[in-house]
């Protein structure tokens, strides 16, 4: 067991990156995130937990830094678990315990959680660390990095990297290369050898189809596209816009204000038909959008990105003769229209969770294959490895017909274009670029699968948004009283309508989604079930005005 004298080592060095007293910071869906010059002492503690936890697990994790589609002046950090997957929730929890413990307290809830997780501390600890291109970045991940050297742990620092990046690193590392290469380099090389296969498979691609406009949000996304361009030899012409060299990051920018704002980022010019993209801060999510010939913007969000990739994979399983379980799995922010299309028309299992990537990441690994994505473009495939073995024997297989040969190799490929850890916007980009190329689709035929219903998202200031309590995965309300049956009743007057209310992860508001078969009534009906909140669940200030 460690003596009281390295703990004071500890000690010592901790003091070099001071807790301001009395504050107070939780480990949220996506890791702390706050204004950067707060965030010293949580990322040298966020190096000390990621070391204890390599000790546990006895594998390499990930620490990375970043704030993604948040304003530049803020920083955050999270932490990767071995499979490349987000950390589990008891070391969430471990997370805010550290980082919020007085300087005094540091060394007894170190101890503490070294007690209840039982840790080994003479075992090797690795750790890898990456960051995004804020300029807080390379003090805050020094000070990631000391937390680490102060536990003994070994630490590799990749720098500049997107945030998929580094997941897709600890697995590679963890599966002693069975995923890929654990650098910068073979990442580049798995996915774009697989897309350039893929597009073998379309017929007489035109220079006008190889090309898609790319907004970086003047983050880490932009840097590794321009590093990537060499590995695509020419298959993927990409036009760069806010690629960093000018604008702010995430600043009228991103996949994140494309979505909210509904309407393109500045700084590109969307020509008529051409396609083009939109990644955040640190490239793990993707919207794409168009200008239709009347000159109206179109997004096609992660509802249409799952739509297309999972009727993409059926149709080929089904070439294949491969009788693996498909489904998707959506939250309730998902157009009515996309449920309805995957359930009815394509017949893929739909499967609804809480909103949260490791949510969504969770159910997906109960199936064959399954596709998930939140509306905010943030998503990725996940293959089992039954699945994995079962395409890969077709593929090797000498003795089957041609066309399942065909689907075989293209799933084969499908599956190393993918980073299955994680949502990553480059991969989802080139997999969705396949796709389009070998079904020789357009954007607009893309957009015309389906046809989103209107929808209106409100959000409702109340005194604590604890009062508000939901099941059924989030779609309806248990508490207040009331509340639930107001919404139904309100529901009934509109047609193809729903709506349903859940409290914010981060602030005391609560989140109302309405849906209708007109943008007239989704908005009247948002505005009721706002005032519905309003009334039954402590609403502060005004009561909400129609819209």
């Amino acid at each position: 067991m460690w003596e009281m004298a390295e703990f004071q080592e500890v000690l010592k060095q901790s003091t070099l990156h001071p807790k301001p007293a009395g504050l107070v910071l939780q480990y949220g869906t996506a890791g702390f995130r706050t204004n950067a010059k707060q965030l010293d002492h949580i990322m040298f503690r966020m190096g000390m937990l990621a070391t204890l936890r390599s000790k546990k697990t006895q594998a390499t994790i990930g620490v990375m830094v970043t704030a993604s589609h948040n304003p530049e002046e803020d920083n955050g950090v999270k932490l990767i678990d071995p499979m490349g997957e987000m950390v589990t929730p008891t070391w969430e929890g471990y997370s805010s315990q550290l980082a919020n413990a007085e300087q005094d307290d540091l060394v007894s809830a170190m101890k503490d959680i070294i007690q209840k997780e039982a840790i080994d501390m003479s075992q090797e600890a690795n750790v890898f660390v990456g960051k995004d291109t804020r300029s807080s970045s390379a003090a805050l991940s020094k000070a990631v990095l000391d937390g680490i050297s102060a536990l003994g742990g070994h630490s590799k620092d990749y720098g500049l990297v997107t945030t998929p990046q580094l997941h897709y690193m600890v697995c590679c590392q963890n599966t002693r290369g069975k995923y890929g290469k654990a650098t910068v380099e073979g990442y580049y090389s798995k996915l774009c050898q697989a897309f350039i296969q893929l597009t073998k498979n379309a017929s007489n691609r035109t220079d006008d189809q190889k090309h898609l406009c790319v907004d970086g949000a003047n983050g880490i996304g932009a840097l590794k596209v321009r590093e990537m361009e060499l590995h695509l030899q020419k298959e993927l012409q990409i036009s760069l816009f806010n690629d960093g060299s000018k604008g702010k990051l995430n600043y009228q920018c991103g996949a994140d204000f494309v979505k909210v704002q509904q309407k393109p980022p500045t700084g590109i010019e969307v020509n008529t038909g051409e396609r083009c993209c939109s990644f955040d801060g640190d490239a793990d999510r993707i919207v794409y959008y168009y200008t239709n010939s009347e000159g109206r913007f179109r997004l096609l969000d992660g509802d249409k990105i799952a739509t297309l990739i999972s009727t993409f994979l059926k149709e080929l399983l089904t070439e294949a003769g491969l009788n693996l379980k498909i489904a998707v799995v959506q939250t309730a922010y998902a157009n009515g229209s996309s449920t309805q299309y995957l359930e009815n028309t394509m017949k893929v299992i739909v499967r609804c969770t809480k909103t949260g990537v490791k949510h969504l990441h969770h159910a997906a690994q109960e199936f064959d294959v399954a596709v998930y994505f939140e509306a905010n473009g943030h998503g990725t495939v996940l293959f089992s490895q039954a699945a994995e073995e079962k395409i890969r024997q077709l593929a090797e297989d000498t003795n089957s017909n041609d066309m399942k040969k065909r689907a075989a190799l293209l799933l084969q490929n499908t599956i190393n274009v993918v980073n299955q850890t994680v949502g990553d916007a480059i991969s989802d980009m080139l997999l969705i670029e396949a796709i389009l190329a070998v079904r020789g689709m357009t954007v607009q035929q893309w957009d015309a699968i389906y046809s989103d219903l209107p929808n209106r998202q409100l959000k409702v200031k109340v005194s604590d948004r604890r009062v508000i309590d939901t099941t059924d995965a989030e779609r309806r309300a248990v508490t207040p009283a009331g509340l639930q049956e107001a919404i139904d009743g309100l529901v009934k007057k509109y047609r193809q309508a729903r709506s349903f209310v859940r409290p914010s992860g981060t602030e005391d508001v609560v989140r109302v989604y309405a849906e209708a078969d007109t943008q007239e009534s989704a908005d009247a009906l948002a505005h009721e079930v706002s005032v519905a909140v309003y009334r039954l669940a402590g609403g502060v200030g005004d009561e909400p005005k129609p819209l």
